[in-house]
């Protein structure tokens, strides 16, 4: 294998070496020398000698040798080899990839070469003469073409690739078309000829050696046996001769999903079971059928298609786990039928045609619903019941009965009952054991037409087991209320009326509820020589006058007594009693004035209420008058009159709080009777911590200086370490009864009233007055 490698290289240099033998290009033929030939008719014949033998070179690249690669030898026809001559070398890559021999002319290569990072170098050389540094011919150029080797392998644009196609594809179908690039001369050799290959993947795929396509190569190639392939395609150069370089890519083909799967149950019979107290839309089971397919193409649909369960049963779809919901659709009884079935169906929601002969693409199966029996409450005939009842019914007569039953057996017994909260006033009471409905009171529809009740049906062998029903009972109208007044009419006649005139309209009104409609016949209860009444028979009647001349003064009111019948059966009528005023009038009827008997009258009072009204008010006047004056005789003058006026005592107090309760009030007596001094007291809430023993100095039995008593009290108390740093005036409007010092005000000390004097400090003479401006001056301080 290695001698088959180096084949190709020995032959390029092979042509190297004998590159520099080819013939010249009429462009390259310069500077030819004349030899003198003599010819066979005697002339002589001129033959021109080449002066440059070259015109491109070829080197073979990735050259790894030792020594520099030999290009060739250049030489000028004007070179004696006398050292005279000396080559100069210029172009791409002189000096740096190429150098020549200045005197031999040799050309050589001294780095490797690639071609494809360059395929030809372009040159040009110069004979220069050496003394003189002149040329001695033009500068003539040359290329170096680098022969190519197959040193670059086939490289896809891909390490890996992706593609899909859909199952069932017919063989040839093209999937994906991978292309490979070769870095090396395509025009030259095969090396860059390249030729594709399948090396995994087979026998599914298939791949065209020139194009890169990969084919189905398999017929009927089903996703749900196997989805996912992985290809691997080579690329080798050489026309994929033995030595040549190569590369690989993968390709992963996925199968893509068509509707050619039908779906199909697990099972050609179901078993499902539900409580007969299942709810409407509770769910009794799902089953689900399996489909091949996924997506769209597994998308599936359930339907009930027959069976005797058809109505009580639906089916839905859960679109997202494909299954068939079983539902409750109508109110199941076990005692009626304990077992359903079902026929259910199920198929694709949407179909391709070009499958349709793989099968049907839907499937049966069918369904059995066991229903389990539970205990359920009593069931009423009717929900709710109404019953009507009139209302002169008798106390103790049945109004109606209500009937319910235990489903679980026909002959479990039953007990009634009203919800107390629904027959608070105990108008209604039912028969424990038929529900027979009696009133108990009775009924009055202008009271209440409707009363609603609630009856409770309860099984006696389980008194969990409770019903609850509504009972409305409609009492029915008896004409039982006569007619009357549909208001209250303020009724007044002119003093100058004339007979027949219209005094007043009157209508009526009634509590019952006729089946057609109120007709009120109106009409007076005896012959009235003063007024008449007219009935118009629309339900209204007018009041009208029999005479003229009336005078308040002889009669301020009169008193019409007005019979009101009704239509009903059996005829009820009433008797109201319509009060007429007599009141002064203006020649165009205008009232004036009336009198204030009529008026209280017109009120519908009285004498004798008019009476009790009157004394009520003269009392109440009276008790007015006596309170003012008892209130008047008790008020007290003020003890402060002007702000000049200012009575103060002097107060002491252990601690900041407490209220007025903790003062010691100074009682003023000691100013009058010193003998009368109390001992000192203690706060009575708290036990002061005396740091320095309290003594008070007791006044001489008969001190009659209330000046020096003061102060000497003031004296004492400033020196008293325990005593309150603050002075304290508290004001006192009365001092009250019982004070040794007695009253200071006048209140209560004198029998007679009168004005007093209060200017108390003038009467205690210029000592009390100057130890009061005393105490305010310190007070100030």
């Amino acid at each position: 294998m290695m001698m088959n490698r180096f084949l190709p290289l020995l032959a390029l240099l092979l042509v190297s070496h004998l590159s520099t033998l080819v013939q010249p290009t009429p462009s390259s033929i310069r500077n030819m020398k004349l030899d003198n030939i003599e010819g066979k008719d005697g002339k002589v014949l001129h033959r021109f000698k080449r002066g440059w033998m070259w015109n491109q070179f070829y080197l073979m690249e990735e050259y790894t040798a030792n020594e520099y690669q030999y290009v060739g030898k250049l030489q000028s026809n004007m070179d004696r080899l006398d050292g005279t001559v000396r080559y100069v070398l210029t172009g791409e890559g002189a000096g740096t990839i190429f150098q020549i021999d200045e005197n031999t002319g040799d050309l050589q290569a001294i780095k490797k070469l690639d071609r494809e990072e360059k395929a030809n170098y372009t040159l040009q050389v110069t004979a220069v003469n050496t003394r003189t540094n002149q040329p001695l011919e033009p500068q003539t150029e040359f290329i170096i073409k680098i022969h190519d080797i197959n040193d670059n392998e086939p490289k896809f644009a891909k390490a890996t690739y992706t593609a899909s196609i859909p199952e069932m594809t017919a063989v040839g179908t093209p999937v994906l078309q991978v292309t490979a690039t070769d870095a090396d001369d395509s025009s030259y050799g095969n090396s860059a000829k390249l030729v594709y290959s399948i090396l995994q993947g087979q026998p599914y795929f298939s791949v065209e050696p020139d194009t890169g396509w990969i084919k189905i190569a398999l017929p009927n190639m089903d996703r749900e046996v196997r989805e996912k392939y992985q290809v691997v395609i080579q690329a080798k150069d050489m026309a994929g001769q033995i030595g040549g370089l190569s590369g690989t890519t993968t390709v992963n083909i996925i199968l893509t999903d068509v509707n050619d799967s039908p779906p199909r149950f697990s099972s050609s019979s179901y078993h499902l079971s539900t409580l007969e107290s299942a709810e409407i839309g509770s769910t009794v089971g799902r089953i689900k059928a399996k489909d091949g397919d996924e997506g769209e193409n597994a998308e599936l649909e359930y339907s009930i298609i027959d069976g005797d369960g058809k109505d009580f049963f639906n089916i839905l779809t859960d679109r997202i786990t494909q299954e068939g919901i079983i539902m409750v659709k109508k109110k199941l009884d076990y005692e009626r039928q304990r077992v359903y079935s079902i026929k259910v169906e199920v198929n694709n929601t949407k179909l391709d045609h070009r499958y349709s002969s793989l099968g049907p693409f839907r499937d049966t199966a069918s369904v059995k619903i066991t229903t389990q029996d539970v205990d359920e409450p009593p069931v009423f005939s009717l929900s709710p019941y109404v019953l009507e009842v009139r209302e002169d019914t008798a106390r103790g007569n049945t109004i109606g009965k209500v009937t319910a039953w235990d489903p679980d057996g026909p002959h479990h017994p039953v007990r009634y009952s009203i919800d107390h909260h629904t027959n608070r006033d105990k108008l209604f009471y039912i028969d424990p054991i038929d529900g027979s409905i009696t009133a108990l009171q009775p009924l009055d529809r202008e009271l209440s037409k409707w009363h609603n009740i609630s009856v409770l049906a309860t099984e006696i062998n389980n008194p969990q087991q409770m019903s609850r029903v509504p009972v409305l009972i409609k009492v029915l109208d008896v004409n039982d209320n006569a007619p009357e007044f549909a208001m209250y009419y303020e009724t007044f006649v002119c003093e100058n009326v004339k007979a027949g005139q219209l005094i007043q309209t009157i209508s009526a009104t009634d509590t019952d509820e006729p089946l057609v409609g109120h007709k009120f016949v109106f009409s007076l209860s005896s012959h009235n020589p003063n007024f008449t009444i007219r009935d118009n028979e629309d339900n209204t009647a007018q009041i009208l006058t029999q005479r003229s001349g009336f005078k308040q003064h002889e009669m301020s009111a009169y008193y019409l007594p007005v019979v009101i019948s009704d239509s009903g059966f059996p005829v009820q009528s009433s008797t109201s009693t319509l009060t007429v005023r007599v009141c002064s009038c203006d020649r165009s009827g205008n009232l004036r004035s009336c009198s204030v008997e009529a008026l209280l009258l017109s009120a519908g009072l009285s004498t004798g209420a008019l009476v009790a009204i009157l004394l009520c008010i003269i009392l109440l006047l009276m008790i007015v008058v006596l309170f003012s004056a008892l209130k008047r005789q008790r008020r007290k003058e003020p003890l402060i009159i002007s702000k000049e006026d200012v009575r103060d005592n002097v107060v002491s107090y252990n601690d900041e709080g407490g209220g007025e309760e903790d003062t010691q009030a100074f009682d003023i007596g000691t100013l009058r009777h010193p003998e009368v001094m109390e001992s000192s007291k203690q706060r009575r809430d708290i036990i002061p911590e005396i740091l320095f023993p309290y003594h008070r100095d007791s006044p001489p039995p008969e001190c009659t200086d209330v000046r020096a008593f003061i102060g000497g009290r003031l004296q004492q108390n400033d020196n008293d370490p325990s005593a309150p740093p603050y002075d304290s005036l508290a004001t006192y409007a009365y001092e009250g009864n019982g004070s040794t010092a007695e009253s200071l005000s006048s209140l209560g000390s004198s029998p007679t009233e009168g004005d007093h004097d209060y200017d108390y400090l003038s009467n205690w003479g210029p000592q009390f007055k100057k130890l009061a401006d005393m105490y305010i001056a310190k007070d100030k301080a």
